[in-house]
């Protein structure tokens, strides 16, 4: 197949496997530290506003952690769990424990041989 000059070709980075088949996706760390972050929580029957304050982050940026949408630096994750009562280190052990309990994602193979692909 040709290209024209100027015209890159887009690879996705997770090749398409058959239709209909659905593999396990890799989960994000952020997404599992987010979810212990709301178990914990709606455990303790706090709201948002309440563990923000707490925490002295917004309450917009908490529940964007809660949701996995942020990628929160060291500091912000161990504001978070003490203000939920937990040192940073049970905070980060309860999302290994959940990490490690999840079906593991057999890795996609390159379809493609001898060609680099890049993510931007």
């Amino acid at each position: 197949m040709r290209r024209k000059p100027g015209v890159a070709r887009v690879i996705p980075l997770r090749p398409a496997g058959p239709e209909g088949a659905k593999e396990a996706k890799e989960p994000l760390w952020r997404d599992l530290v987010g979810d212990v972050l709301r178990r914990e929580r709606l455990a303790q029957e706090r709201t948002l506003k309440d563990v923000a304050d707490a925490a002295r982050i917004s309450m917009p940026y908490l529940s964007e952690l809660e949701r996995g949408r942020k990628e929160a630096s060291s500091e912000v994750l161990a504001a978070a769990a003490h203000a939920l009562g937990l040192g940073l280190p049970e905070l980060l052990s309860l999302a290994q424990t959940r990490l490690a309990g999840l079906p593991r994602a057999r890795p996609a193979r390159a379809s493609f041989q001898g060609e680099v692909r890049l993510a931007a």
